[in-house]
């Protein structure tokens, strides 16, 4: 049984807030709950950018009752004009008598300052409650927002002795259906899905969302230094909007019949290689705030190597496929010595049907890099 405390109520708000991932573009996601007398009279969360907060929806609910009330907020309400009015000014407004706060709001223009407003106009403010489940919720905004730089998480499907295709590269279907649908759902809750020309030309994805229920389609990013994506292939349809990052030596023609197809062709690099971190810079400026690394071992490696992934999941399937030059999920030199390898801290497993989830975060060494990788050809 679940005690009734301030941890209930924001578990209640933590659960409207997830229930939105993926549908508020670089904003975060919030949930709020409003408690009147041991009654829950008001709950809401933000579910488009632009378009009401959690704590306008929730207390345009409660109505009058929303006087003398405790609201319950995921982060902390923001205290400046963007594309709606600060939610600070409203539940000031309704006389709302002590706000909760999971977490204070990284962005440089609130940190902190929405707390001190409410503060100053008499109200009980509490912090930190159920704190690391909303940081964790909105992670991909914590870094973008203080950043400008989008939050990656690498997800691949691997065999237990970690191969990602055959010898001769077949690679459907490593794992099981479970787990393919939960990357589907992943691609729902980030704003782009990244894959380098290698992949687009062994497996001609589509990269969209599929899913038994609507859902969104990422925008779709292709790393292709040579421009070799066939203009046939299914990536350039209109299902949703495609990205091409090539260099500054990459053909002409073939950029403009990209272009023709409806991608976007950007180029980022001098060299005969993606410039990966400048693309990076490019695509957060673009607002994608979030991105989802469905790469080969190359791209994969490069990734890393670059200290541009925040996330990894990894989808191990109960088989070994061995084979001399069967592909692997991470193609690098390494390190020389095994105590230079990368870590992975925070590190959780789920079971998806027969397979197993392991997720982790990249552990940076002494001087902030993950372990070099070198000579690393194209993907």
């Amino acid at each position: 049984m679940e005690l009734l405390n301030d941890e209930f109520y924001m578990q209640l708000a933590l659960n409207l807030a997830g229930g939105a991932s993926g549908q508020t573009g670089v904003n975060p996601v919030v949930g709020c709950v409003v408690v009147k007398d041991g009654r829950i009279v008001g709950m809401g969360a933000h579910l488009k950018r632009g378009e009401g907060h959690a704590e306008v929806l929730a207390l345009n609910m409660a109505g009058e009752q929303a006087k003398g009330a405790t609201a319950y907020v995921t982060l902390e309400p923001c205290s400046h004009h963007g594309k709606t009015p600060p939610c600070c000014d409203r539940l000031i407004f309704e006389g709302v008598a002590r706000v909760v706060v999971a977490s204070i709001d990284p962005n440089p223009v609130v940190a902190g300052s929405g707390i001190r407003r409410l503060r100053d106009a008499g109200i009980q403010v509490e912090v930190g409650v159920l704190e690391a489940q909303a940081v964790q919720l909105n992670e991909a905004f914590n870094k973008f927002i203080v950043t400008g730089l989008p939050f990656v998480t690498l997800k691949t499907a691997l065999s237990l002795d970690g191969r990602i295709a055959t010898r001769t590269g077949h690679s459907r279907w490593i794992t099981g259906a479970e787990s393919r649908e939960a990357v589907h759902t992943l691609r729902h809750r980030h704003n782009g899905i990244m894959v380098g020309a290698g992949t687009v030309l062994a497996d001609d994805p589509e990269l969209t969302t599929r899913l038994g229920v609507p859902a969104l389609h990422p925008t779709r990013i292709i790393v292709d230094s040579k421009l070799r994506v066939p203009l046939e292939a299914r990536i350039l349809n209109e299902a949703a909007p495609t990205i091409v990052l090539t260099t500054e030596q990459a053909n002409e023609d073939k950029a403009g019949l990209l272009r023709e197809k409806g991608a976007e062709v950007w180029r980022c690099g001098t060299g005969e290689r993606v410039d990966l971190t400048q693309a990076m810079s490019k695509l957060g400026g673009h607002g994608i705030g979030s991105i989802l690394l469905e790469g080969g071992g190359v791209l994969n490696g490069a990734m890393l190597e670059a200290g541009l992934v925040d996330k990894l999941m990894l989808f191990y399937a109960p088989i070994l496929v061995g084979g001399t030059g069967a592909p692997s999920a991470f193609e690098y030199t390494g390190p020389e010595e095994m105590s230079a390898a990368l870590r992975l801290k925070r590190v959780t497993m789920q079971a998806f049907g027969d397979d197993w989830c392991v997720t982790g975060y990249p552990e940076v060494n002494s001087s902030g890099n993950v372990p070099a990788a070198a000579d690393l050809k194209e993907e």
